[in-house]
């Protein structure tokens, strides 16, 4: 079976993501994330270790096209908790160092600055998600990731060495998180990163139970913005388009005061966009 596979975001769409291949170096992840889109894998929360992952990744690599991008990872992130064990990740750099690649780590894991040695050697680049500054609210939204303070050293040091850093201010939740986007951008500057996209909070049925356990008022006040008069599309329900837009809106105003590159994710606002790639990948040397 395949581990190095074409992207494909499930024919949505509202994906601009570029073609690329994805690489998902366990199954399922361990940060718990509440709003998690991809619990439709069976115990995602109980991340595991793919059996014969390196020889597998060599087999792929054979038949992708040089400077091909490789996502890692579009469901389960590579700096789980258990790679600080196991190093699954670095296993899979160390394997791609061999071949003309480019290189996407998207992550919520201050343990990327392990693998700085291999990142340099590569055609790489560094997302990483924050979606929230205030410890009562970061801790119930992702229960088992690095703070977003360990994040933002992670982005100072990763700029620091020299490897493209962006930021994933995704997801944004109405009335939740909306105010912190300003402050986090700011943040995120100061680190050094050139790059941030952003995507409001898009439930499916169980990251929506989810979420009404870990934030009841919350979810009581937005519930009817989603379920009366926002609308779903594909598995997922969005808020109105005009409160998604004047959100993002606000987040775009923010990078292109402090000369940021800015992009959404599948929110359908393409035109906003002012970055060569909505994911960070044009952040990567050619």
């Amino acid at each position: 079976m395949e581990v190095v596979n074409e992207f494909d975001p499930w024919g949505g769409e509202l994906c601009t993501c570029p073609n690329k291949y994805s690489l998902n170096p366990y199954t399922g992840c361990g940060h718990r994330c509440i709003y998690c889109y991809a619990t439709y894998i069976p115990n995602f929360f109980r991340p595991r270790r793919k059996k014969n992952l390196v020889e597998r990744i060599e087999r792929d690599l054979e038949r992708i096209p040089p400077g091909s991008i490789i996502s890692l990872s579009n469901s389960s992130d590579p700096y789980t908790p258990m790679d600080e064990e196991h190093q699954d990740t670095r296993n899979c750099l160390e394997t791609m160092k061999g071949y003309n690649l480019r290189i996407l780590l998207v992550t919520k894991s201050d343990l990327v600055l392990r693998d700085i040695d291999l990142l340099r050697d590569l055609k790489s680049a560094v997302t990483l998600t924050i979606t929230a500054l205030k410890k009562e609210v970061h801790r119930k939204l992702e229960p088992n990731a690095p703070s977003p303070h360990r994040r933002l050293e992670a982005m100072r040091e990763l700029e620091k060495e020299g490897i493209p850093t962006g930021l994933r201010l995704d997801p944004i939740f109405p009335e939740l998180t909306v105010k912190e986007s300003g402050e986090i951008i700011e943040k995120a500057e100061e680190a050094g990163v050139r790059h941030v996209v952003t995507s409001t909070f898009k439930p499916r049925k169980d990251g929506w139970n989810r979420f009404r356990k870990a934030f009841p008022d919350t979810a009581e006040r937005v519930k009817p913005l989603y379920f009366q008069s926002g609308e779903k599309i594909g598995n997922s329900w969005y808020l109105p388009e005009k409160i998604r837009k004047r959100v993002v809106e606000k987040v775009k105003e923010e990078c292109l005061e402090r000369g940021i590159d800015f992009a959404t994710c599948r929110e359908g606002f393409s035109e906003m966009r002012t970055a060569g790639s909505c994911d960070g990948s044009h952040l990567i040397e050619e």
